[in-house]
């Protein structure tokens, strides 16, 4: 994977307004914001623009409101608005050209990855990473963000929101939060350092929290380059300790790179569809698994909530619909679509969707989730209060399973 490809994957944890964590971003080609007076009426007259705004600078009766910089951005936000489509954004100069340290995979902010709503507009928080200053603060999935600094975010953009709360280490930002059951608060956070996080692993014990050797806990927090190797080698030292079972936690995993999620779906699976993208114009490509996976025999739970989206639905859609693992816990995000990167004459970007993925069987993602074979409501909510429910329901599930085989 490139640099730039890295970068972009980089993008999800509010540094830039990358809507989603949408899986799968590919390079296109440059395009120029310009467009001439003589554009012509076929097929739209964006030369209708360039009117306008001679007409209100000639005439308009606040000549000083008439800022290019302003009227342009907000011509470009109305564009992209009328698309319906939260996934296809604009990202200005200043935002484009900030990053990560793609080395040590770090930023600085609150640690949150956001989303706006589709229908609502609203802007919604994914995910804290963990040990952010987001999680530390009690911020959940779901939470959504009526006001940043005591400016209401209604009408906001993804970009303007991100703009607002993103910032230097050590600055505080101060967010009002909705949560799920309609409770209203508000949190002051001190921006720090985030480190990017991909695989954990940590024991299981069951109620007198004793460790049980049979089994294995591992938990994806982003799907990276390094994330198919990482959890390759984690699978093999699983295996030689003897565990007989597997709990995969995607509960926290905003998704990432499409091709660290096949890589990733083909460590358990022999065969079968991991997904199907529909393409501009309807077109439909399959993706199916290639067998040789390390953990293909491993029986195993897949953890799963608000918190996963994009590349961890279509993971988790896979392993579900190929019938080699039980999902527990709550419905995830609903974050289907693949998104193009298009670098801009003005040293901007715009990220455009040009493809949706479908499960295994055929179901759209987008707007819809996947959703669990053991429910667990409430679950976001007493993870939070460090309460953690589907946990000890995969270690009965496992267990269970373990008994029968014998």
């Amino acid at each position: 994977m490139s640099s730039l490809r890295l970068f972009l994957l980089a993008l999800v944890v509010l540094l830039l307004p990358v809507a989603g964590g949408a899986i799968g971003f590919r390079l296109g080609t440059d395009w120029s914001a310009s467009s001439s007076a003589g554009d012509g009426a076929q097929g739209g007259d964006f030369g209708l623009l360039r009117e306008i705004y001679d007409t209100l600078r000639a005439n308009y009766v606040d000549p000083d409101k008439i800022d290019p910089e302003l009227l342009r951005s907000g011509a470009i936000d109305g564009l992209l608005q009328a698309l319906g489509d939260p996934h296809t954004i604009y990202i200005d100069p200043q935002s484009y050209s900030l990053g990560v340290d793609v080395i040590s995979g770090t930023f600085e902010g609150i640690g949150a990855r956001v989303e706006q709503d589709p229908i609502t507009r609203a802007i919604v928080i994914v995910t804290p990473f963990r040990g952010s200053p987001a999680e530390r603060a009690g911020i959940q999935p779901g939470d959504v963000i009526l006001a940043v600094n005591g400016e209401r975010t209604e009408g906001w953009t993804l970009t303007q929101a991100v703009q607002r709360i993103r910032g230097p280490r050590g600055s505080q930002v101060t967010l009002t939060l909705q949560r799920r059951d309609g409770t209203v608060r508000e949190i002051t956070l001190t921006r720090d350092t985030v480190v990017v996080p991909t695989v954990v692993t940590q024991p299981v014990t069951d109620d007198s929290g004793a460790t049980l050797q049979e089994l294995a806990y591992v938990e994806l927090q982003q799907f990276t380059e390094q994330t198919p190797s990482d959890l390759a080698r984690i699978l093999r030292e699983v295996k030689q300790s003897g565990a007989r079972g597997l709990i995969l936690d995607l509960r926290r995993n905003p998704g990432g790179s499409l091709e660290a999620t096949i890589r990733v779906a083909d460590l358990f699976l022999d065969s079968g569809t991991i997904l199907t993208e529909v393409e501009r114009g309807g077109r439909q490509r399959q993706v199916r698994a290639q067998p040789g996976g390390d953990a293909t025999d491993l029986p195993m739970v897949v953890l799963v909530g608000p918190g996963s989206a994009s590349g961890a639905e279509v993971l988790a859609a896979a392993l579900k619909e190929n019938q080699r693992a039980v999902l527990i816990g709550e419905k995830t995000f609903g974050k289907g679509t693949v998104n193009q990167i298009h670098e801009l004459s003005n040293g901007g970007a715009l990220f455009v969707t040009v493809g949706r993925w479908l499960t295994p069987n055929g179901e759209l993602i987008e707007g819809v989730g996947i959703e669990p074979d053991v429910p667990v409501p409430g679950m976001t909510e007493q993870l939070a209060q460090g309460h953690d429910p589907a946990l000890p329901l995969a270690v009965q599930h496992l267990r269970q399973a373990l008994a029968l085989a014998r």
